[in-house]
């Protein structure tokens, strides 16, 4: 049973979907207007959970042959074999995502419906289809997933987006490539040996850890930046605390670029991004709902 919830699990990543249920939590906390009962609060959290469910199995799915080739990925159901990639995989992928979109269209309205459908078609689709294995532009492009989590829990709100959830999406959006560039310098032996063009592999990791750095000063100050939209010090300290954490370690990259340096300046990112998230839904309010 353990190794059964595991492999569901790893096959769905469940703990990114997590991470993708908290960008839509913010962008609602921040969002101004009426707010959700709270069993439209519960349905925002699961369809968002749901759709990213499916697109992290379309991923797993479409990219079993090259998650073979590398060790940190060799050990998942689809690359492994234990789960076979057939059509009753696929339909049970699009079925997810379709009660997803619908369930949401009918208990929040079109527009948050729309946003979690981009968010995982950008993820699944765009990303993992047509771009990871063509160019480094991959991680940059697809990082709109996390930005349209954002967006969905602020149109749940209200289809006329404020500046404060636009902004939050904006900061997802450069957050995701250092988080991901920061991981492919790690385990850049992994990504050649795949044939993935990461932007590590293409220009190495001195001008990847000065674009890491680049992104993080800039979503570092643009994730500040909220407080001019309703948030107050609740979200500024410890987001500012998580930031300068979060350029400190992508200094330390650029002094020495390496796998050592990359994968603590990897976790960074998920501390600096687990706290502004959280920092977010608290002063928004959320937590009093």
């Amino acid at each position: 049973m353990s190794t059964a919830i595991a492999n569901i699990t790893s096959v769905f990543k469940i703990r990114i979907g997590f991470a993708i249920v908290l960008c839509a939590l913010a962008g609602y906390a921040i969002m101004p207007g009426e707010p959700l009962a709270i069993w439209q609060i519960i349905v925002l959290a699961v369809t968002v959970l749901l759709s990213s469910a499916s697109a992290g199995a379309l991923n797993q799915f479409m990219e079993r042959d090259i998650d073979a080739q590398m060790t940190r990925t060799a050990n998942r159901p689809f690359a492994s074999g234990e789960y076979q990639a057939n059509g009753y995989w696929l339909s049970t992928i699009i079925g997810i995502l379709v009660f997803s979109i619908v369930l949401a269209a009918w208990a929040l309205n079109i527009a948050a419906a729309i946003h979690i459908l981009l968010g995982a078609v950008f993820y699944g689709v765009v990303y993992t289809i047509w771009l990871k294995r063509r160019t480094w532009w991959n991680v940059v492009v697809g990082g709109l997933a996390g930005s349209f989590a954002v967006l969905a829990g602020a149109a749940a709100i209200d289809p006329n987006l404020a500046p404060g959830p636009v902004l939050l999406a904006v900061v997802l959006f450069l957050w995701t490539p250092p988080h991901f560039w920061s991981l492919a310098t790690a385990l850049r032996k992994d990504y050649a040996k795949a044939g993935i063009p990461m932007l590590p592999v293409v220009v190495g990791d001195h001008v990847t850890a000065w674009a890491i750095f680049a992104h993080v000063a800039a979503l570092v100050l643009l994730s500040l930046g909220l407080v001019f939209y309703g948030l107050g010090p609740v979200y500024l300290i410890p987001t500012a605390l998580g930031g300068l954490w979060f350029i400190k370690t992508s200094i330390d990259l650029i002094n020495e670029p390496g796998p050592k340096k990359a994968m603590k300046n990897f976790h960074a990112s998920l501390i600096q991004l687990s706290v502004l998230l959280l920092a977010a839904i608290i002063d928004g309010g959320l937590i009093m709902t």
